[in-house]
């Protein structure tokens, strides 16, 4: 379990880091638009352009950070938890991290506030999580419990290690 949560703590902050450069590049245009501030207005203009570019679009918003839905339960590295409480504070993660690029693209040139990418970032989180992990979990529960009925020692202080 020490590996997955420490491999789930790498991946993670190598997710981060590649989210934060892909996302806090300034955009040189000639116009910028206004902050959207109302919900769903971006969502709606999106489906307005056409099936395609809106399904880019709105799947890009989804898929962004879609990856902290597994990676940060992946680092938390519990596997007897309540399946409810860790989408919670997966998704409540995922928000938080989304809020913080969201305010922190207002620096960067080009980049505006969007409150459209809240929606669909924190989605795309809890989506990916309900999708992967209560399927993962539940699998490495029965390996679990079949290596205790095996006899085979469950922590690393039982076989030895410090």
């Amino acid at each position: 379990m020490y590996r997955v949560r420490a491999a789930g703590l790498l991946l993670t902050a190598a997710y981060l880091a590649f989210a934060a450069w892909l996302l806090l590049r300034p955009h040189y245009v000639a116009w910028v638009p206004s902050p959207n501030l109302r919900p769903f207005g971006t969502i709606r203009d999106d489906l307005q352009m056409g099936s395609a570019q809106a399904a880019r679009r709105l799947l890009a918003g989804l898929g962004l950070l879609a990856p902290l839905g597994i990676l940060l339960p992946m680092a938390g590295g519990r596997v007897e938890t309540s399946g409810v409480a860790s989408f919670v504070r997966t998704v409540f993660a995922g928000l938080m991290v989304s809020i913080s690029v969201e305010f922190t693209q207002t620096m960067v040139p080009g980049q505006l506030f969007d409150v459209d990418a809240l929606i669909l970032n924190t989605a795309g989180v809890a989506l990916a999580h309900l999708l992967v992990v209560p399927a993962v979990r539940a699998r490495l529960r029965r390996r679990e419990a079949v290596l205790l009925r095996e006899g085979a020692p469950r922590t690393p202080t039982e076989v030895g290690a410090p």
